[in-house]
């Protein structure tokens, strides 16, 4: 019996993400559903395919929706910076004590790339 519950400790402890995690510090701008007008400027802490980590000086409930906004820059891309703007669920939040700062982890849900002002601008001049 004793067998039998270890390893279902060490299966409910196991690392539950598919996707590999980046440690990534990407200026990003966030804002949350149902927060009037309101955009957060954060920094992120780590950035998968599916979901992204971050800190912001407020709560957010857990599933909320929200819109980040950041900026690949041209070491991570290997080419020109890319702007990727995704909506996302909350999934989790952090509270630490004291309560300064809320760590926000978020399951990205659909994603597009922001054409930079530079290149909107050299598709006006060809038009």
């Amino acid at each position: 019996m004793l067998l039998g519950k270890e390893s279902t400790m060490l299966q409910s402890t196991q690392e539950r993400r598919v996707m590999r995690r980046f440690d990534m510090r990407l200026p990003a701008s966030v804002k949350v559903d149902g927060v009037a007008l309101d955009e957060f400027l954060t920094e992120t802490q780590n950035v998968s395919a599916r979901g992204v980590f971050f800190y912001l000086d407020r709560p957010v409930a857990e599933g909320s929706n929200i819109e980040v906004t950041l900026t690949f820059p041209p070491h991570v891309t290997l080419t020109d910076s890319v702007r990727v703007r995704f909506r996302a669920r909350v999934i989790r939040v952090e509270t630490p004590l004291p309560a300064s700062r809320v760590g926000v982890a978020a399951m990205i849900e659909e994603y597009e790339f922001l054409r930079s002002a530079s290149a909107e601008e050299m598709l006006n001049e060809t038009q």
